[in-house]
């Protein structure tokens, strides 16, 4: 697909997911976007923001707009950063490779998962853009500190401490899909492998995805899930955060936090950021909406650390309401999953430069100069 077909086809985040839709077979597009249980985390981030209204000040002029903003020493063209996603090869050929040079082209920070199909390596030098690197505390605190280790040794800027992954989710859609690894052959599902030939041809090029930052013993597509199972942690604690403050000498951010008392505590162990999280939905059905969960955050910990957040983030005016209780930025995992697996590298940037748009364009109506300008006198309620 060519650059103008992607803008014209593409033209919102929710258009690329329904091309990625099309494009993906249905076991491998419910794997990015379905959710844990019945999905109401999932919806509700996305229903909560909508809830939210903005009263424009028609009159005040913004001629021009700035999006920078500067995280860590970073300069972002716009507050938006790609969150860590696992299992990007299985959409897009090298799909993590791709994402991380479209941030880099695009001016803003790309997070490499755990679960990536290009190792930690192979991400650091896909291009010289800011990175991030996601880990778990496992049982084995050594495969962690291998991680954290690899990821110094890579060039990556900061560690991001995913704390919400306790146990495996249950997750009805890839239940129903029958969703393993390796990827089940059964008939109905080598039926829609074969509806979807683009993807096919494409993924024939490339090597069978693995999980590779684990070590060829465990990079096993089949192994993966029994190796979380046994070294998923239900007994993290603060202590464990302190031990990892102790491996890591860049900026530790520490993501899956919906609590203010969390949220200082993390402060006062040496975090350097907190990510308010969910997991998109995709852990504990049932838990708050992140943008709900945010403000409490902020006014604990917004005037000494910087306060990120993700979730239900489809478009730019939905930044623009984070950015407004006092977000730093905004992570995106969905959105651009969606777009690499439309077009790859070009995907990614088209989504990156949707939310740009976007944010640009709700500045301008709105009469806010910039995103440093935007404050809670922005909603409707407080005018």
């Amino acid at each position: 697909m060519g650059p103008a077909d992607l803008q014209r086809q593409g033209y919102s985040v929710a258009a690329l997911r329904e091309m990625a839709r099309r494009t993906l077979p249905r076991m491998v597009f419910d794997m990015v976007d379905g959710a844990a249980g019945d999905e109401i985390t999932m919806r509700n981030n996305e229903r909560a923001l909508a809830a939210i209204e903005l009263a424009p000040k028609l009159l005040a002029g913004a001629p021009t707009r700035d999006q920078t903003t500067e995280l860590f020493g970073v300069k972002l063209t716009c507050p938006v950063i790609i969150g860590p996603t696992g299992l990007a090869g299985l959409l897009w050929p090298h799909a993590e490779l791709a994402a991380a040079r479209a941030a880099a082209r695009f001016g803003t920070i790309y997070t490499t998962s755990h679960a990536s199909t290009s190792t930690i390596e192979e991400i650091g030098a896909a291009s010289q853009g800011a990175k991030w690197m996601q880990v778990f505390l496992y049982k084995d605190r050594g495969i962690t500190a291998d991680f954290t280790a690899r990821a110094y040794a890579a060039g990556y800027q900061g560690l991001v401490l995913t704390v919400d992954n306790q146990v495996i989710a249950g997750r009805d859609r890839d239940a129903r899909n029958g969703m393993r690894f390796p990827l089940n052959w059964s008939a109905r599902n080598m039926l829609d492998f074969a509806g979807h030939p683009g993807w096919l041809m494409r993924m024939s090029r490339t090597p069978n995805p693995t999980f590779v930052n684990y070590g060829a013993a465990r990079a096993a597509i089949g192994a993966f899930g029994p190796l979380m199972i046994e070294q998923l942690d239900p007994d993290i604690g603060w202590r464990d955060v302190d031990w990892l403050r102790r491996q890591w000498r860049g900026p530790l951010l520490i993501k899956g936090l919906l609590r203010a008392d969390e949220a200082r505590e993390a402060h006062a162990r040496g975090a350097d950021a907190v990510i308010v999280s969910n997991h998109g939905g995709r852990q504990l059905d049932g838990a708050v909406a992140t943008i709900r969960a945010l403000p409490a955050i902020v006014d604990a910990v917004g005037g000494v650390m910087p306060v990120l957040v993700d979730g239900g983030f489809r478009r730019g005016v939905d930044v623009v309401k984070a950015l407004a209780f006092g977000a730093r930025a905004v992570m995106i995992g969905r959105p651009h999953l969606w777009g690499v697996a439309c077009a790859g590298e070009e995907g990614v940037l088209w989504t990156l430069e949707l939310f740009r748009r976007e944010i640009d364009r709700a500045l301008a109506l709105g009469g806010w100069d910039g995103v440093a300008k935007l404050d809670r006198s922005i909603f409707f309620e407080r005018c």
